[in-house]
C-alpha cells in the first residue's frame, strides 16, 4: 500500500483535504494529514509555563479544526492519520519527512495578486523529493481527462527515465479515476534561430519528428499504449502544455521538473512553475 501526505489548508477554504483524501481512496493508499501552526510566543511577555499552556491549547485548537476537515471529507472506514505539528518552516519538515517513501505531497497553491505562486510551493517543487501535486483553489471536476506532458525530444537518459514515471504515473492515475489518458509532448522551435532565419521550420520539425519517433514506440510498448495516443503540438513548452490543458479542460497534469537551485532558479524558473502560472488546474510535479 502506498502513502499520500496532504498538507492542510490553514484557511476555511479548503481543497488539499478532499482531493488528497479521495486520491487515496481512489488509488487504495494510506492517508496522513499533516496541519501546521506556529506563533512567536518567545517574543511574548509570557513565562515558561504560560507558553506551554499558549501552545498546548493552538495545537488543540488546529487539531480539531483538521479533524473536522477530515470527517467531513473521508469516505466509509477510510482511515486517515492526523499529525498537528508546531513548525514555523513547512517546507523545511516535509521535506524531512519525505526521507520516508511517500507516493506524492498534496498542498494547495496559494497565488499572490501577481499570478505567482509562493515561495513555499516553489520550494516544496525544487526540494521535496517526493512528487508534489499542487491543487489548484476551484473545484475538481472528476470526468475529466488526466494529461500526461513528455519531453520526447530529450537525450539526456536521466529525462527519458522520468518520461516513462509521468507516463506511469499518469496511466495509473486515469485508471483509478476512471479518468480518459491524453499524451502531450511540444516541439519547440528555437525562436532565435527561426527570428534570424538560421533554420527552416518545416525541415527543424521533421527532423525533431523523426529524432522522438524511437523513444515515443519505446514509451507505447512499455505502457502498453497505441502510437497514435502521443500528440505533437509546435509551440514553447509552458504554452503548449497550459493550451492543451485549457482546451481539454483537464482536471490533472502529470509532468517531469528537474528542479533548478540558487540564483539559476530564481532567475529563470523551471518549465513546471512556469506552467503553473497559468494552469487553472492541478499539477503533479514528478523528479527523476
Amino acid at each position: 500500500m502506498g502513502r499520500i501526505l496532504i498538507i492542510a489548508d490553514t484557511e476555511d477554504s479548503c481543497f488539499a483535504t478532499p482531493r488528497g483524501l479521495e486520491l487515496a481512496r481512489r488509488l487504495g493508499h494510506s492517508a496522513e494529514v499533516v496541519a501546521f501552526t506556529y506563533a512567536p510566543l518567545k517574543g511574548m511577555k509570557l513565562n515558561a509555563a504560560a507558553q506551554s499552556e499558549a501552545k498546548k491549547r493552538l495545537l488543540a485548537r488546529r487539531e480539531a479544526q483538521v479533524q473536522t476537515r477530515i470527517d467531513k471529507y473521508r469516505k466509509g472506514e477510510q482511515k486517515v492519520s492526523l499529525k498537528v505539528v508546531w513548525e514555523k518552516h513547512l517546507c523545511d519538515w516535509v521535506v524531512k519527512r519525505c526521507s520516508k517513501p511517500y507516493d506524492m505531497v498534496v498542498k494547495t497553491g496559494h497565488r499572490t495578486e501577481t499570478l505567482m505562486y509562493t515561495p513555499t510551493d516553489w520550494q516544496l517543487l525544487r526540494e521535496c523529493p517526493a512528487p508534489v501535486l499542487i491543487v489548484a483553489d476551484r473545484k475538481w471536476h472528476r470526468t475529466k481527462p488526466i494529461l500526461a506532458a513528455l519531453d520526447l525530444g530529450t537525450r539526456v537518459p536521466e529525462k527519458r527515465a522520468l518520461n516513462h514515471r509521468v507516463l506511469e504515473t499518469a496511466r495509473h492515475l486515469a485508471e483509478a479515476l476512471q479518468a480518459e489518458l491524453k499524451i502531450i509532448t511540444a516541439l519547440e522551435i528555437p525562436t532565435l534561430l527561426q527570428d534570424l532565419d538560421l533554420v527552416d521550420p518545416l525541415a527543424y520539425t521533421r527532423e525533431m519528428k523523426d529524432r522522438m519517433e524511437p523513444h515515443l514506440q519505446e514509451l507505447a510498448r512499455a505502457h502498453k499504449l497505441p502510437e497514435k495516443a502521443f500528440r505533437c503540438k509546435k509551440g514553447p513548452v509552458s504554452r503548449v502544455i497550459t493550451s492543451t490543458a485549457a482546451r481539454d479542460r483537464a482536471q490533472l497534469v502529470v509532468m517531469g521538473t528537474v528542479g533548478r537551485k540558487g540564483v539559476r532558479a530564481r532567475l529563470l524558473g523551471n518549465t513546471a512553475e512556469t506552467v503553473l502560472r497559468h494552469l487553472k488546474t492541478d499539477v503533479l510535479a514528478i523528479k527523476p
